[in-house]
Parts: C-alpha cells; sequence; structure tokens
C-alpha cells in the first residue's frame, strides 16, 4: 500500500511541474519603428546562433549582417528558426528561441533586412 501512495505522489508532482525558462519570463521586447539589424537582430543571432554558425565552422556563417541577410534570402533561415523542437532541421539546435525572438527576426525581414 506505501508503495501505492509514494507512486501516485510522484506521478502527481511530475505532473504538477511547470518548467519555464528564464527567457519565457522576460517581458516582450517593444520596438517601435522598423526593426533594424544593428539594433534589434544581431543581440538575437549572436545569443542563439553564432556560437555555431561562425568562420570556423563547415556551415554558413552568421557573424554579419551581409551573411545573415544573405541566410535570410537564399536558405531556409525564416522557416527553420520557426519549426518546433524535435522537428528535423530546426535551429537553433540546443532548442527553439522564444517567440519574441523569432518574431523580431521575421519583422525584420518584412521590413525590408534593414541594417541601421
Amino acid at each position: 500500500m506505501k508503495k501505492y501512495i509514494l507512486l501516485s505522489g510522484l506521478i502527481l508532482s511530475l505532473y504538477s511541474c511547470e518548467s519555464n525558462t528564464y527567457e519565457s519570463l522576460e517581458e516582450p521586447e517593444v520596438i517601435t519603428g522598423p526593426v533594424t539589424y544593428t539594433a534589434n537582430v544581431k543581440s538575437i543571432i549572436d545569443a542563439n546562433c553564432a556560437a555555431c554558425h561562425n568562420s570556423e565552422a563547415e556551415i554558413i556563417p552568421l557573424e554579419t549582417y551581409a551573411q545573415v541577410k544573405s541566410a535570410v534570402l537564399n536558405t531556409n533561415l525564416l522557416d527553420r528558426i520557426q519549426r518546433q523542437n524535435g522537428t528535423p532541421g530546426q535551429m537553433p539546435k540546443a532548442g527553439r528561441m522564444s517567440q519574441d525572438k523569432i518574431n523580431t527576426i521575421l519583422q525584420w525581414s518584412t521590413d525590408g533586412l534593414l541594417e541601421n
């Protein structure tokens, strides 16, 4: 009987846990005016992509405005950052960025991929 109570308690505690990352607890960034690479996108790319996508890697580097712009225009970067965790080709591989950050990159594309 004691085993069933402990097992029930364990199962209940696992289902009641909530997993939040610090990122999901942050307030969304409010951007007024057009989204630009330097002001809004570079920090997102640096924090989430540049560790793997650098000039030393054998994959597309994402270290400069020109490289990131080219990746948006000539590869499926926008599609890959929107894929759900566990989906083949999803980026970053470490886990999906917050929707707020994805939306910023999408808005940058919509606003014309402005640099400054």
